[in-house]
């Protein structure tokens, strides 16, 4: 049976590569960018297999009434994938607060305002899948990466609480963080700033290297959509799914010096309850449900 698509930042890179990839496999799709101008030649190819729309995900209104119409012309959404946003390199330091509510708003808020504007749809269809785009910024702070990384970090932790809150209403949510992949992300939809020279060796270091990596990643979007879609097909999809052999050396890596440094510090940790070594009753979301 063909599944129902809403795609954010359908325009370009990740995004673009998986709404041709959507309409490519026959399903029916909702395409959205701020811009619904650079979607028209998948109007042209697919006619009424698409339906493109004008969003800015920091909009509810907005975002209400892409789901309206998405429900208006093809009756449902199976699948809401949550991949808009940007994300630019400064220091902290000279990283205006104007440019950290922008980058948190369309990577965090935008995220949020669109998976509340489909999450009494899917309760009522009984099922859904909403797949967020983080990246592998979301699990790991490079310098640099201030307001991206924390926009991310809010993603993934906002999705383990929204999959605990849904999956009983078979609503399925899942976490897609990439490495480096061949699209203008690190091109035109970045701007690098270097910044003084006292960051020279941290932030300069990530500017000089998103630069040569640019158009070196080893990622494939094509490759990447096709992984999506089989995820989308699958009863019991993961939480989180790393793209990219980048993506996996890094977070396996940082991944373990987290555990290691937790181990070292256990006997600390422990010491401030009340009554060390008692047996503590488990946490609500350390049950299993059911």
């Amino acid at each position: 049976m063909s599944k129902v698509w809403l795609i954010t930042g359908s325009s370009r890179g990740l995004g673009r590569a998986l709404a041709e990839a959507v309409l490519a496999s026959g399903d029916y799709l909702v395409a959205t960018a701020r811009n619904p101008e650079q979607l028209a030649d998948l109007s042209k190819r697919y006619g009424h297999q698409v339906l493109t729309f004008a969003l800015d995900v920091t909009d509810e209104a907005a975002a209400t009434a892409t789901v309206e119409a998405a429900v208006k012309t093809f009756g449902r959404i199976d699948v809401l994938v949550n991949n808009a946003g940007y994300g630019n390199v400064g220091s902290i330091e000279d990283t205006s607060l104007v440019d950290f509510r922008a980058q948190i708003e369309t990577n965090l808020l935008g995220t949020i305002i669109m998976s509340k504007a489909v999450i009494a749809l899917m309760r009522g269809q009984g099922g859904g899948h909403i797949i967020q785009f983080s990246s592998v910024g979301g699990r790991i702070g490079p310098a640099g990466r201030g307001a991206y990384s924390a926009a991310k970090f809010g993603v993934e932790g906002f999705s383990e609480v929204l999959t605990k809150e849904v999956s009983p209403f078979g609503i399925k949510v899942t976490v897609i963080e990439p490495g480096g992949f061949r699209t203008d992300f690190a091109g035109a939809s970045t701007v690098l700033a270097e910044g003084r020279a006292e960051y020279a060796e941290t932030v300069g270091a990530t500017v000089r290297f998103q630069r040569e990596y640019d158009g070196r990643q080893p990622g494939d979007p094509a490759k990447a959509a096709a992984v999506v879609i089989h995820i989308a097909g699958l009863e019991e999809p993961p939480f989180r799914l790393l793209l990219g052999s980048d993506a996996v050396r890094s977070v396996e890596k940082a991944d373990a010096a987290r555990i290691a440094a937790d181990r070292e510090w256990r006997a600390v940790s422990v010491s401030t309850d009340f009554e060390p070594g008692a047996d503590i009753e488990p946490m609500p979301w350390e049950k299993k449900a059911g």
